[in-house]
């Protein structure tokens, strides 16, 4: 169970490859079974690598078990954050993000913003040969977020200042939590404090102006409304900033970084989106009828979540003795669902390590029951469908006039959090979108 207090968390937290599950549960797993006690984030903890506990636990939120993260999480996420809350709040809130994704992932003003924002950003590297792709998907992905829920444009110095707090924010989720000045966790309780005053002031000074013309964005939607607490709408504006932000843009250096290392799968993907450039007129923008065509690419999608593992695994609590098959799970003690478990099952995928979305092709409910890449149950991420739009368009562009080339020494971590060890530094190269070459 490890040492007092800590127990063996910082084995578990041990930074692997993403793409697979680590050391401490292919021992933990090979000596006590897919199921197992440990002591983790300072509490007695049930681990789980059963796909179908682990399905039970997410399908049962409420019922059986609860969102229990770490105190120190509360201090960056907030206290009404969404991974945070429970209950009738938790509904409330998530109704709200479910609303504003809903409304704007099929619109031609969203459609038409993600695609500008994709062609601006590769116009930048013309000139150059090589790119740090995480930090540039970063400052692609918050200028799309903050466009959208705040009507603040790239070149505003506020955007350049709430990207600068977002990459200090999530150096704390990789940290040590204890809160020293000076230390990441400690910088990162600060930068979401300036967010929310940020947002706050945006808050304030619509509603002084007594809203604007038009349909306005996001935040002008929330306040028409005034269902939300001035607290719980900053709170849900930065949630969604954060989910936009941040696990979008891993996704996308994801699929980028497995595309480097399979030939067959770009070219594919390319394949797909020639086709159906060439229904187009030169210059013609993409629509939704577009990205409901791009099937496979939807698959690398699926594939990249599933090899990457954005997410590794979700913090609950038992709220009363619970009992599934042979095991029994006693009321207060932590439980954790190990994604990355069933997605490298071999029982449930054939050669689990090859990067293969062929694996999808004609087989999406079979695999959607094998692979929880955006959660389940309550808390099934929200915004899946919108992410998986913003990545279709950009790959359009992406795959159709560039290649490039990965570092030897430059792969995905889990630290749980997936970060590359350089950033995902490319060679990149300008290509003819026509081109085989």
């Amino acid at each position: 169970m490890g040492w007092p207090i800590c127990g063996e968390t910082l084995a578990f937290l041990k930074p692997h490859k993403s793409n697979s599950t680590g050391s401490f549960l292919q021992q933990h797993c090979s000596r006590y079974g897919k199921v197992f006690k440990s002591h983790l984030f300072c509490s007695p903890a049930i681990v789980s690598c059963d796909h179908e506990l682990n399905m039970f636990i997410l399908q049962n939120e409420e019922k059986y078990f609860q969102a229990s993260y770490p105190k120190p999480m509360h201090g960056i996420l907030g206290k009404l954050s969404l991974l945070t809350v429970s209950g009738d709040l938790h509904k409330k809130l998530r109704n709200v993000a479910v609303s504003f994704i809903g409304a704007s992932k099929s619109t031609p003003a969203f459609l038409h913003s993600v695609e500008k924002l994709s062609i601006s950003m590769m116009e930048s590297w013309k000139e150059r040969k090589q790119i740090t792709f995480c930090y540039e998907i970063r400052k692609f992905t918050i200028n799309l977020m903050v466009k959208h829920l705040l009507s603040i444009e790239p070149e505003e110095p506020i955007a350049f200042k709430i990207l600068e707090d977002f990459q200090t924010f999530m150096k704390g989720f990789v940290s040590l939590p204890v809160y020293i000045p000076g230390t990441h966790y400690a910088n990162a309780v600060k930068a979401r404090a300036r967010l929310s005053r940020t947002v706050r002031e945006i808050i304030r000074e619509r509603q002084h102006e007594n809203m604007r013309a038009g349909e306005g964005d996001f935040l002008d939607v929330i306040l028409k409304k005034r269902s939300l607490s001035e607290e719980e709408t900053v709170s849900i504006v930065l949630d969604i900033m954060l989910g936009g932000y941040e696990t979008t843009a891993t996704l996308l250096a994801l699929i980028v970084y497995f595309l480097a290392h399979a030939p067959a799968v770009f070219q594919k993907l390319k394949e797909e989106h020639r086709a159906i450039r060439k229904s187009k007129q030169d210059e013609e923008p993409l629509n939704w009828e577009d990205y409901q065509q791009m099937e496979f690419t939807n698959n690398v999608i699926l594939e990249a979540m599933r090899c990457g593992n954005v997410v590794k695994f979700v913090h609950r609590e038992a709220i009363r003795d619970v009992k599934f098959k042979e095991y029994l799970i006693p009321s207060g003690w932590k439980v954790l669902p190990i994604f990355t478990a069933a997605h490298f099952d071999p029982n449930l995928h054939e050669n689990p390590s090859e990067f293969n979305p062929s694996r999808w092709t004609d087989k999406a409910s079979v695999m959607s029951k094998r692979v929880m890449p955006f959660g389940g149950g309550p808390r099934l991420c929200p915004g899946a469908e919108l992410a998986k739009v913003e990545i279709s368009f950009f790959l359009h562009h992406l795959v159709l006039n560039h290649r490039w080339k990965t570092q030897a020494d430059d792969y995905p971590i889990a630290y749980p959090y997936v970060e590359f060890r350089r950033g995902l530094l490319l060679e990149i190269e300008r290509t003819n979108g026509f081109d085989d070459h």
